[in-house]
């Protein structure tokens, strides 16, 4: 056996379990860095997405998660019946709708607008 396997496998002096506060404080800290960096945004965004589908109205233009580009014919509780163009009309969940392209729009149409 050589002198580093020695060293390594020795009991911490004392007689203590090794397992010391500092270590504690360790795994706090990482649950803390998990938290907001990974869950807490997380969160947040599906609050955000979850109030923009209950604000969704008629005439909308939308995106699903698909990427098909639609606009709002219908509303049910759960359902948005959407027209592509053609006239084809489909329905889907509330859920599948990704992002609003009015906002978009008018957003492109304000940075337009300001830098005239």
């Amino acid at each position: 056996m050589n002198m580093l396997n020695f060293v390594l496998l020795q009991a911490p002096a004392g007689g203590g379990s090794g397992f010391e506060w500092y270590q504690y404080l360790l795994l706090g800290g990482i649950f803390l860095v998990m938290y907001f960096f990974m869950i807490r945004p997380q969160t947040q965004k599906a609050k955000e997405q979850a109030s923009y589908q209950d604000t969704l109205q008629k005439g909308d233009k939308v995106v699903m998660n698909s990427g098909m580009h639609a606009k709002i014919v219908s509303m049910d509780e759960k359902t948005v019946t959407v027209e592509v163009e053609g006239g084809t009309k489909m329905k889907f969940e509330k859920g599948f709708i990704s992002m609003d392209l009015t906002k978009i729009a008018n957003q492109a149409k304000n940075k337009e607008v300001t830098t005239k």
